[in-house]
């Protein structure tokens, strides 16, 4: 009879069942690569890639841009006048609260028709980097406020006012470093500024999902907290013409809070309201000036400004690279293909020289 510790004693095997899967004899199917099957895949992707591409560029080219930099515009002052003959960088340099205007006069050369619309683009700033994606907090921005922040937002979670720590809302390096220029249009054949919108450049899921108000009054709701550092105005003061758009529901917030994947990006900033006279069919050839109120400073980190007027097409706006990777793609394709085509012709052995090879036949 055999005892308890002679069992245990048994070694377990290792060896693993026998099943197909485990023995690995499951059917399989292993495509062989001939020229029958390779070279019509070439001409194919060659021949439907290249019209898409053209098809990409025509839509790309019927889109409208004017792009104005304005990282190096001269101070002036509201009329006008050189002030201080000093770029609007370098007085923000000196003195970070002082306010700087620039007014930068440029041609559209050709009408643009339909709607038009007005985007701030930045250089080398990089929205991706990962402490910054992660610096915000999500429940706060939902509009349940409390006195204890995520620790995500931090360094710029608190701020310390008379030995008093007051949570700062909204939180975060992302809404700290808020986008704050403000731009102006000015039509010079029409004598007067173009009608602007900062309603309705934000995305619908954002602003009724992902972005809510605390109930009740906002200047009530945010009175125990602060604004960022880098802030001018008030959370419930974003825009004091439109109630609506303040606090954490700012359109202008919201478009920046969503970060950029590239340290070059640009972003919607406002809409021409085409429902004013003189502007319904878009904006006219001929003069315009861009005023700046200048408080965004990118000297820090070496970048750029700009203010970018864009039409669109049916596929959105201008993006060319997309139908030239289709054109390259395609016709790298085709070229590919008829290469290997010639070889093919030229070097492969016949069928018949395919069947009667033996173990006994002399490789060349």
């Amino acid at each position: 009879m055999t005892s308890i510790s002679e069992v245990d004693a048994v070694p377990k095997s290792k060896k693993p069942s026998d099943s197909a899967f485990k023995q690995q004899r499951l059917p399989a199917w292993q495509p062989i690569l001939t020229a029958g099957t390779v070279l019509p895949t070439f001409f194919v992707i060659g021949v439907a890639f290249i019209p898409v591409g053209i098809g990409l560029l025509h839509f790309s080219d019927e889109v409208k841009e004017h792009i104005v930099d304005y990282t190096d515009c001269e101070s002036v002052n509201i009329t006008g006048e050189n002030k201080l003959h000093k770029k609007c960088a370098d007085v923000l340099a000196e003195d970070s609260t002082e306010s700087c205007f620039c007014k930068i006069t440029f041609e559209l050369r050709e009408p643009f028709v339909d709607k038009v619309y007005m985007y701030y683009g930045l250089t080398n700033f990089y929205q991706n980097h990962r402490r910054y994606v992660k610096s915000r907090d999500d429940t706060q921005l939902l509009g349940k406020l409390s006195d204890i922040v995520s620790t995500d937002c931090e360094p710029f979670a608190y701020h310390n006012e008379n030995g008093t720590n007051r949570p700062i809302a909204p939180c975060g390096a992302i809404a700290n470093s808020l986008f704050s220029d403000e731009l102006t249009l000015f039509s010079i054949k029409h004598n007067k500024s173009v009608p602007l919108l900062n309603t309705g450049i934000a995305w619908p899921s954002d602003k009724t999902i992902k972005f809510r108000n605390p109930e009740g009054d906002l200047q009530t709701a945010f009175k125990t907290f602060a604004k960022p550092k880098n802030w001018s105005k008030e959370i419930w003061q974003l825009d004091p013409d439109n109630p609506d758009n303040n606090g954490f529901q700012n359109e202008d917030l919201i478009v920046w809070m969503r970060t950029a994947a590239l340290p070059t990006f640009r972003k919607l900033y406002r809409r021409v309201d085409h429902e004013q006279d003189g502007f319904k069919s878009g904006l006219v050839a001929g003069n315009y000036t861009l005023t700046i109120k200048y408080l965004f400073s990118v000297s820090a980190f070496h970048g750029k400004k700009k203010m970018i007027l864009s039409t669109t097409s049916l596929l959105g706006g201008k993006n060319p690279f997309l139908g030239y990777a289709y054109i390259i793609v395609g016709s790298l394709c085709l070229v590919l293909g008829i290469a290997l085509l010639i070889i093919h012709i030229k070097c492969s052995k016949s069928t018949a020289d395919m069947i009667n090879v033996t173990p006994t036949t002399e490789y060349h």
